[in-house]
């Protein structure tokens, strides 16, 4: 009986975990009447209208907003995982009461809300020049509670890492930033895409920051761009959903491609 009722919530928490994906894929190829009439329904005819349109705006809202996404979210994550991974490795190289103590200070950036700490971020951007600004943007992710998670994942995964390979390459001669990026970081390439495909959806779906940091008016990432296509007295829902399918395509492909990879760091994360 109790196996039962877990596998009846398990499929109740599915559905409802699916449903909005759903209401977003049938209402994307749908035209305006069909949403209005009966959003739940499947497109019946089918229609590609929505993203013509979407693709079509005067504005190049969705052209301009996925280049500018793809631009923040590759740099940012580029930037995250080599500096998260070898703040993980000093920190697994400390003495256990220094790791205990560097382990607190990046626990703090998991804790504090993000939108806590907005307002400072865009006030410290304005004083040194660099708000509405991608640099100020990709800047800001770097120094945000993202990388508390990447550090956190990656020395998790270190623990694995066996001792003699490491002090194997310190007596062949090879200092610390050798040790990390030939030895210890070809190791740890599960959580490399672990932490890549985390980062690049957070920073793909973040909203906040973009809109605070650039401004409505001095660019926009793709969720942004679905915010500024929303009417003020009246909204083309068709064209809405054709936008949000178009922003899903990317991390959706990225996913696809480094699945295998992304699936064997968090069975090997579990394991440890």
């Amino acid at each position: 009986m109790i196996r039962r009722l877990h596998t009846g919530f398990a499929w109740l928490a599915t559905l409802l975990f699916c449903l909005p994906i759903y209401l977003a894929l049938v209402n994307a190829f749908k035209d305006q009447r069909q949403i209005l009439a009966n959003p739940a329904a499947p497109p019946a005819p089918f229609t590609l209208g929505n993203l013509t349109r979407a693709l079509q705006r005067p504005d190049l809202l969705v052209q301009a907003g996925l280049i500018n996404s793809v631009v923040v979210t590759a740099a940012s994550v580029l930037i995250l995982v080599p500096l998260s991974s070898a703040l993980s490795f000093y920190i697994s190289e400390r003495t256990p009461r220094v790791k205990a103590a560097l382990l607190a200070m990046f626990a703090l950036g998991l804790m504090v809300p993000p939108q806590v700490v907005l307002l400072p971020i865009v006030g410290l951007l304005q004083t040194v020049g660099l708000q509405h600004t991608y640099t100020g943007l990709i800047l800001a992710n770097v120094g945000g509670g993202y990388l508390s998670f990447a550090v956190f994942v990656y020395v998790g995964f270190l623990r694995g890492v066996p001792r003699e390979v490491i002090e194997a390459a310190r007596v062949d001669g090879a200092g610390d930033l050798r040790v990390w990026w030939q030895v210890v970081f070809p190791m740890v390439r599960p959580a490399t895409a672990t932490v890549a495909i985390f980062l690049g959806l957070w920073v793909w779906n973040d909203f906040l920051n973009p809109l605070f940091i650039l401004g409505p008016l001095k660019g926009q990432t793709i969720t942004t761009g679905v915010y500024l296509s929303v009417g003020t007295y009246s909204t083309d829902y068709g064209q809405l959903f054709g936008i949000m399918f178009l922003a899903a395509i990317i991390p959706v492909v990225g996913y696809l491609v480094s699945q295998r990879e992304f699936i064997h760091g968090l069975m090997s994360g579990a394991s440890k």
